[in-house]
């Protein structure tokens, strides 16, 4: 039995959560039946265990905000004839603890026990703080 693992991707030009939201509710984000996706240039080596139950991570900002479930790993040939893995989630982010993060490039693995924990049902349809403010009130540990 593989274990999980998540991963953790940039938002790359997205102002707050609800500017992902939206990105994602276009046609260009979503598999023809209009699931949200991802398409990334690298095919995860650790599939496997990405599909036992893993999230992505979204960062925003500089700040891990939401994430949402990944439902498989489609092949996507572009434009260009180059192979790429469509990361396709669930509908929906499940916002969490604000978690400020580093930029990197790309996407990385992320551990079950390193991922940020979901906001409380109650406080999931809450208007979402300034991913700057969500930064500096994680930094002095205040979630």
């Amino acid at each position: 039995m593989s274990k999980t693992v998540h991963m953790l991707k940039l938002s790359v030009g997205t102002e707050d959560v609800a500017g992902l939201e939206a990105w994602q509710a276009t046609k260009r984000a979503q598999t023809d039946n209009g699931l949200p996706r991802h398409i990334t240039r690298m095919w995860p080596k650790r599939g496997d265990e990405i599909l036992n139950g893993g999230s992505i991570f979204w960062v925003i900002k500089g700040v891990i905000l939401c994430r949402q479930p990944i439902l498989r790993l489609d092949e996507y040939i572009g434009a260009d004839g180059i192979r790429r893995c469509a990361i396709v989630c669930k509908p929906g982010l499940i916002r969490v603890e604000a978690t400020p993060k580093r930029a990197f490039q790309g996407w990385r693995y992320l551990a079950v026990a390193d991922a940020p924990r979901d906001l409380p049902e109650g406080r999931q349809d809450e208007e979402a703080l300034p991913p700057e403010l969500s930064k500096a009130l994680a930094a002095i540990g205040v979630r």
